[in-house]
C-alpha cells in the first residue's frame, strides 16, 4: 500500500510540474461550457437588414418598426434603388432586404393582393431559410393580431434567395473547410516542430550552427507553407468538379488570401512550438487554443451575430474568422478586392504580429 501511495505521489508531481498541461486540464472544462452554452446555438439574432420602400405608407413603416423591434432582425438602412440593395449584400452590410412595392398599402384589399419581396443571403443555407421564416412569420402575426382590418391572406410574399437559390450546403462549408484543413495542416503541424528538435536533441545543432532565429523559424514553415497551397488547389478542385460548387470570384484573389491566412496559421503554430517544451503539450495546446475556436468562433457552424458580446470580441482575434469570410465573399458571392480589404488586412497584421512573437520568444540558448 505504501508504494501504492508513492506512485500516485509520483503521478501528481509530474502533473503538476507541467504547469501548461495542468492548466488546461483545469481551465478546458469551463471553457468548453462557456463556450459550448453559448456559442452552440442554430437561432439567428441581430441580423442586419435593409428596406427600399417606394411606397413610403404607415403599414409599410409599422411593419419595418416590427422587424427591427424584434431581437432577430437589425435595420441597419433604408435605401432607395435595388442597385444600393446589392451593393449592401455584396459589401456582406445586410443578410436580408426588404422591398415594398409603390402600390403596397393601396393593393393589399383587392382581390390580387399586394407584392412584399423578401431577398436574403443564402450562401449559407440553414440560416437563409431560417431568416426568411422568421420575417414571415414577424410580418404575418403582426398583420393579424395588429390590423384586424388587414387579411394577411391578400400578401403576396416572394422569396428571393441570392447566391445559392438551390439551397445547397456545400457552398456554405467548402470555404470553411478549406480554412479548418488548413489550420490542421499549418498550426497543428508546426506547433510540435520546434519542440520536437528539443525532444530528439537536434535543437543544440540547429543553435550552434551560424543559423538566426529569424532564418530557422522561416525555414520551419516555408515547406508546410508549400503543402497547404497544393492542399488549397486540390480542394478547390475537387469541390468545382465533384462537389459542383461555383467559383466566381478571382483565383487570384482566393490564392492571396489563402496564402496570407496561412503565414498566420503557421506562425500561430510556431509561436506555440516556442513556449512549450513537449509535444504532448503543444498539441494539447494547438487543439485547444486553435481547433476549437476555429470551429466555434469562425463562423463556419454557427452566426456570430448570434454569439453574446464577448464572444463576438473574441472572434475577432480568431484569424479563421476573417479567412472563412473573406473567402466566402470571393467564392461564392464573386465580390472583388475592394469588398474584402478589410478581412485581408487584418489577417496581414495577424500574419505580421504572430511572425515577430513567435521570433522573439524562440530561445536561442537550451
Amino acid at each position: 500500500m505504501k508504494q501504492f501511495f508513492s506512485f500516485i505521489n509520483k503521478e501528481f508531481y509530474h502533473i503538476t510540474r507541467d504547469k501548461l498541461t495542468l492548466g488546461i486540464m483545469l481551465v478546458l472544462p469551463i471553457v468548453l461550457l462557456l463556450i459550448l452554452g453559448f456559442a452552440v446555438s442554430t437561432e439567428s439574432k441581430n441580423t442586419n437588414f435593409v428596406v427600399l420602400d417606394e411606397s413610403q405608407s404607415p403599414l409599410s413603416r409599422r411593419i419595418v418598426e416590427n422587424l427591427d423591434g424584434n431581437s432577430y432582425f437589425n435595420l441597419v438602412g433604408s435605401l432607395n434603388t435595388m442597385d444600393d440593395v446589392e451593393k449592401s449584400f455584396r459589401k456582406g452590410d445586410c443578410k436580408m432586404a426588404i422591398i415594398f412595392p409603390s402600390q403596397f398599402e393601396n393593393d393589399i384589399n383587392h382581390a390580387d393582393g399586394s407584392d412584399l419581396q423578401i431577398i436574403v443571403d443564402a450562401s449559407d443555407p440553414n440560416e437563409g431559410s431560417t431568416l426568411v421564416n422568421y420575417a414571415q412569420s414577424i410580418i404575418m402575426q403582426y398583420l393579424k393580431e395588429y390590423s384586424s382590418k388587414l387579411n394577411p391572406q391578400n400578401i403576396n410574399l416572394e422569396v428571393k434567395m441570392l447566391y445559392n437559390p438551390q439551397m445547397i450546403s456545400a457552398y456554405n462549408f467548402v470555404p470553411g473547410l478549406i480554412g479548418m484543413i488548413m489550420m490542421i495542416i499549418c498550426a497543428m503541424m508546426t506547433s510540435v516542430s520546434i519542440v520536437r528538435e528539443k525532444e530528439t536533441g537536434t535543437m543544440e545543432i540547429l543553435l550552434v550552427s551560424p543559423l538566426r532565429p529569424t532564418t530557422i523559424i522561416l525555414s520551419k514553415a516555408v515547406p508546410y507553407l508549400v503543402i497547404s497551397i497544393l492542399n488549397v488547389i486540390s480542394i478547390l478542385l475537387l469541390s468545382y468538379f465533384i462537389l459542383d460548387v461555383p467559383i466566381v470570384g478571382s483565383i487570384m484573389l482566393i490564392m492571396l488570401l489563402s496564402i496570407v491566412f496561412t503565414f498566420s496559421a503557421l506562425a500561430l503554430g510556431l509561436l506555440i512550438s516556442s513556449i512549450t517544451q513537449t509535444q504532448q503539450a503543444a498539441m494539447i495546446a494547438s487543439t485547444i487554443g486553435l481547433m476549437l475556436p476555429s470551429m466555434l468562433l469562425s463562423g463556419l457552424l454557427f452566426p456570430i451575430e448570434s454569439m453574446p458580446d464577448i464572444l463576438q470580441w473574441i472572434s475577432c482575434v480568431v484569424p479563421a474568422r476573417w479567412f472563412i469570410q473573406a473567402l466566402r465573399d470571393v467564392m461564392i458571392k464573386g465580390v472583388g478586392f475592394q469588398s474584402i480589404w478589410q478581412q485581408f488586412a487584418i489577417l496581414c497584421a495577424m500574419a505580421a504580429i504572430l511572425l515577430a512573437a513567435s521570433i522573439k520568444k524562440f530561445k536561442d540558448r537550451l
